[in-house]
């Protein structure tokens, strides 16, 4: 608490005030606040559902994802980002294409087919997309299939089930 009790600005949000938290776990138990019902219910299912899997089974589940989705989008034709000994499970990163607006393919994506994906991020804002590979996202779902259609619509040529068949493939090794 040394550190909080030195700071030299005043806390900003009334909500994360350590001060006030720190008042609620002395004797006065002062009131600070109230946990949204909702996300302790959201946090309850969440891990329901991950206790219902098992932790050993789901971190496996993404890997296996992850691995497929990688070998899907290099067979659409997708580059990587990150070298193979540095790639996370969880988070897949692909440069796309020269000409493409990210933000476009972003777009399309999520309001067309409703598949959630990103831009990357520092040097690679303008020019990778970053997709997320855990919790109930790293399911057999069509991300390549919607990909390789959002691409198709702005102008690059591929073919779909080239990235469909590399990523069943890579599931049924």
């Amino acid at each position: 608490m040394a550190k909080i009790t030195d700071r030299e600005e005043p806390v900003r949000s009334w909500y994360f005030d350590l001060f006030l938290l720190e008042e609620y776990w002395g004797d006065e138990r002062a009131y600070h606040r109230t946990a949204p019902v909702n996300n302790v219910y959201a946090l309850r299912e969440a891990l329901r559902l991950v206790a219902e899997e098992s932790l050993e089974d789901r971190w496996d589940r993404h890997a296996r994802i992850s691995a497929a989705l990688r070998k899907g989008l290099w067979a659409l034709g997708l580059e990587p980002v990150v070298a193979p000994s540095a790639r996370l499970p969880s988070l897949t990163t692909a440069r796309l294409p020269g000409g493409l607006t990210l933000d476009d393919v972003v777009a399309t994506m999520r309001e067309e087919y409703d598949v959630e994906i990103a831009t990357g991020l520092g040097a690679f804002a303008d020019e990778a997309i970053r997709v997320g590979c855990m919790g109930h996202g790293a399911r057999r779902e069509p991300t390549l299939k919607t990909l390789s259609g959002t691409l198709s619509e702005h102008g690059i040529d591929v073919d779909a089930g080239d990235g469909v068949v590399a990523a069943v493939d890579a599931l049924n090794d």
